[in-house]
Order: C-alpha cells, then structure tokens, then sequence
C-alpha cells in the first residue's frame, strides 16, 4: 500500500470512493452480524464513511482505522463531535463518545490497542489492497478482532480492463484468504449499474463466521 498516493488523494479531494449514502449492502445485510445493543464494530480503512454516522445512529460503538489523519479529523468534524487524541505507540488514537479511530498503518494496530470488537465490517479495505499484501492483511485482521464475525464487500471484474484500487478480490481468492479460520458465505451478489470506471463489475456481500 502506497501510503502516500492515499494520503494525496485525501489532501487533494480525490475522493470519489467516499459514498454519499450508508452504503445500501450494509443496510441490506447488517442483521447477519446479530449485533447486540451497544455492540462495537470495527472498521478497516474507514476514512470519513457516511456507514460509521448510520451505525451509530442504529446504537452501535464503531472502531476505525484510516491511514490519512485529515480523514478522521473531517470524520469527527463532520460527525460534531470533539475528540480527544492521545498517542498510541506510532498511531495516534482519536476518541470521542461511542467512537474510536486510530490515525496511521493499521499494521501499527495490535488488539490490545483497538480492544474488543464484536464484529467488523470491511467495507474498502481489502479492495484497496494490491494482492501481495492481502494475505498478510487478512491474517492481521482475524488477529485483530480475535476471528470476530464479519460483514466483507468486495469487487468482482476483469482485471484485464482496468488496474485498480479497487481491486477484483474474486470468490475464490476470498476462500483462499478466509476459508481456514471462517466459514464464508456470499449474501448478495449484484451488477453495478454504471460498471466499475466505465467498466462491467460485480459488487458483493460476504459473510464471514468463525469456525
């Protein structure tokens, strides 16, 4: 992962990936989770997502971690909410009530730091990733929230036509990735109306249950 090329498209406003909804697969799908009141779920890569307002507008506790530091502080601005930041080792930690994002490499993340997680919900951040760090990212994840049940979406197309991010993870790399430590089952399955940049591309819901 390019670190800077994220932290550019942040400080130049190319941000055409930051939906301008609650992405409608995670409404369609958040009751696969069976979060309880309360519950915290953990975003990967969650930059300033419309999804964190609406879960906790449900009730819900949310965990973030977003490379770029101006992305959670338009997070938190734009939520109204006041964080305090602390350092935490090379992350810095930004809490407010019922909100925690940790500011910097989420490989710098250990789960000591982010605590317990009843669920995470992965919305843009395996798609970032360029293939030789999927691997290693996945297995991190899984560490992270302690094999916690989670809701992945992912990108289905011919890369052949187009470099991403995001990236095509098809369904057999996600097995590949997921199938020891979870059960995996696709939810949904769905043909983006206008293609991915022009292209054809399939978008996906996955769920994802500890074994």
């Amino acid at each position: 992962m390019d670190h800077e090329f994220w932290r550019r498209k942040w400080r130049d406003n190319e941000i055409a990936f930051h939906g301008a909804a609650p992405h409608p697969l995670l409404l369609r799908h958040v009751s696969a989770l069976e979060l309880h009141a309360g519950a915290r779920v953990f975003l990967p890569l969650c930059g300033k997502s419309l999804d964190i307002h609406w879960l906790l507008a449900q009730g819900y506790h949310v965990a973030g971690a977003e490379l770029s530091r101006l992305a959670v502080e338009q997070l938190f601005a734009e939520l109204g909410r006041m964080p305090t930041i602390t350092p935490e080792g090379p992350l810095e930690r930004f809490e407010a009530e019922g909100i925690t994002v940790f500011a910097g490499d989420i490989f710098d993340l250990d789960r000591h730091a982010l605590g317990a997680v009843s669920a995470v919900y992965d919305r843009a951040a395996l798609v970032a990733l360029p293939e030789a760090m999927r691997g290693d990212y996945t297995a991190h994840l899984a560490a992270l929230s302690h094999h916690a049940r989670q809701l992945l979406i992912s990108f289905d197309y011919d890369p052949a036509l187009m470099a991403g991010p995001p990236f095509s993870v098809p369904e057999h790399e996600i097995r590949r990735h997921y199938g020891a430590a979870y059960h995996v089952s696709r939810l949904e399955r769905a043909a983006l109306k206008e293609g991915l940049k022009g292209h054809p591309a399939y978008e996906e819901a996955w769920l994802l249950e500890p074994r």
